[in-house]
């Protein structure tokens, strides 16, 4: 059981305002703040795992133009930056809700083994952003062979 926590309390009650205020303001009135500092740092989401040859991240990515994404890997990191473009409102048309973010993004997710950068491929479809890392041959297990005597 976890015992009351001042800050923890004031940090909930801190999130809680900023959820509930979120997308107000000047420039975006019904807007959702989906590229803030915090969100920011979380998209686009992954999921990331590992066979003995391969290392694979799949990224949400809907409603980003694939040609938008930018792929880098360095050693054992790979970063996903790209933009999503605004909503288009359209002449005639009233927006009731607007919560589908746009703007930059930036991830950086570090990977469990070196990658040779050589052979990665990378596809996208249906918002889904699908790599697949080749790992560095010194990154893969070698088995080793036991003399008996």
């Amino acid at each position: 059981m976890r015992s009351w926590d001042l800050l923890r309390e004031m940090d909930n009650l801190r999130r809680e305002i900023n959820q509930a205020f979120q997308g107000y303001g000047f420039n975006r009135p019904l807007g959702t703040t989906f590229l803030s500092q915090e969100a920011s740092r979380c998209f686009p989401l992954v999921n990331l795992s590992e066979d003995k040859d391969h290392v694979y991240v799949n990224a949400l990515v809907p409603g980003v133009d694939p040609k938008q994404i930018d792929l880098s890997v360095l050693r054992d990191t790979i970063t996903i930056s790209g933009e999503r473009k605004p909503f288009d409102e359209q002449k005639g048309q009233t927006v009731h809700r607007c919560e589908l973010g746009s703007g930059t993004f930036s991830r950086t997710v570090e990977l469990p083994a070196d990658i040779d950068p050589n052979k990665i491929e990378a596809e996208c479809i249906d918002g889904i952003l699908s790599i697949c890392l080749a790992k560095a041959e010194h990154a893969k297990p070698k088995k080793i062979g036991i003399k008996l005597s």
